[in-house]
Parts: C-alpha cells; structure tokens; sequence
C-alpha cells in the first residue's frame, strides 16, 4: 500500500507537478481540440509532451498549442507511448490519446486520487457502457480484460484504455517490453507488482479523424500480449 503526501508530510501535487504525454500518428482533426482542453483543465500548467510520427499538421499544431513535441519515425503505439512516457519531467504522469475519445476534465480527479495514495489511476471506459466504441472493439476489450483478470486472479475491468495516471516511480520500476500490446502491459504489470491501482469510471467519446488501428490484427496482438505479461508475471 503507497504512502499518500499527507501522511508524508509533504504537499499534495498540484497541476504543477503534472505530465500530459501522448503519441500521436496523424490526428491533426483533434489535436487541437484535446490539448486546449488539458490547458484550460489545468490552467495551462501541466506540462504536455507529445511523440508524433505523423505525415499531416499534427507536429506542428501541437507546437503551435504549447506541447513539447518530439519527433519520431512510426514504430507503433507502444514505441511512440514509451518514449513519451519516457521523456515526461513531472512526478505524476498521465497517459491519454489524442483523438478527442478521453475526458480531460477527468485530470483533476485522477491527481486528487494520486494523492489519496494510489500510484496508478487506470480510465474505465467500459463501466459507463462506452456506447461510442464500436461494438466489436467493445466486445473484444470485454474479452480482454476477462483474460487479464484470469491470468492476474485480480478483476479488471478495462485492460487496454489509453487515459492513466501513474507516480513517476511505476514508470521507472518496470521495464515495458510491449508495443501494440503497451495499453495493456501498463496495467497489468503494475497490479501484478503489488503497485496500489483504482480504476476510475470515465466516459468515452467518438473519436475525431479515423482510426489508425486494424481491430483484428490489432486485437490479435494485445492478447498475446496480454497471455504473454500475465504468465511472465504470476509464473
């Protein structure tokens, strides 16, 4: 169980010690919109990095908004998410996407919930019926977090949502080895660690621009990656 600040005695975190990171592949339709959103949620205080691959505006958008933006050759959503989670300075990190799909009126929650004592907040978009996803992601994501749930002896609920806040030590403690099946790893390993994790009911909405990820060859790739972090971690 973490300790939380106050009975560390030290301040609670603010916007101020907050990291907005994602990576971003073409999602010039949204971008815009997603970090005006975080810099009006947070006062334009938390820092947002974005690792993009893109071949459209969205680099330079994010600039133009604020972001730190490193540039990156696609490699995948895991490779980009890493590096972004990487690169982040602040003690409380969150991961979004940035297809306008994730609420970021939610930051403010998922920082009081960090200080409450948790060191990971997972975004369940499925508790609230995410009636915006697509009813075959929708399925498959059910499915997901069943097996995860079976292989860690722990229920979960949402395996693979992308909006997650972490204390800074998570993201240092564990060696991420997954790409397409990051989503998933980044909960799974910190639960199966003893690592203290809520997961918090958020909605979910349509996305802007398409969708840059092949449900079926995508979802074939998160299952063995969860197969694969679930025998790693109990055996």
């Amino acid at each position: 169980m973490s300790t939380t600040n106050a009975e560390a005695d030290v301040e609670p975190y603010t916007f101020d010690d907050l990291s907005v990171v994602m990576g971003t592949y073409n999602e010039e339709a949204a971008v815009e919109t997603v970090l005006s959103d975080i810099d009006r949620v947070t006062d334009g205080r938390a820092e947002v990095v974005c690792v993009d691959g893109s071949s459209d505006r969205t680099a330079e958008i994010a600039e133009e908004n604020g972001a730190r933006v490193i540039r990156q050759e696609p490699q995948g959503y895991g490779v980009a998410v890493h590096e972004a989670l990487q690169s982040a300075s602040r003690d409380v990190i969150v991961t979004t996407d940035c297809d306008d799909t994730y609420p970021m009126d939610a930051l403010p929650d998922f920082l009081e919930l960090i200080n409450d004592g948790y060191d990971v907040v997972s975004g369940d978009r499925l508790y609230h019926g995410a009636e915006a996803m697509p009813a075959f992601n929708r399925l498959g994501n059910t499915v997901f977090a069943l097996g995860a749930s079976v292989l860690l002896g722990e229920r979960v609920h949402d395996t693979t949502t992308g909006m997650r806040a972490y204390r800074r030590e998570v993201i240092e403690d564990i060696a991420w080895t997954e790409n397409t099946g990051l989503s998933a790893e980044l909960l799974m390993r910190p639960l199966a660690r003893g690592y203290d994790v809520r997961e918090q009911p958020i909605a979910y909405a349509e996305r802007a621009g398409e969708t840059k990820l092949d449900p079926l060859t995508g979802g074939a790739e998160i299952a063995k990656s969860i197969l694969k972090i679930g025998l790693e971690e109990r055996f």
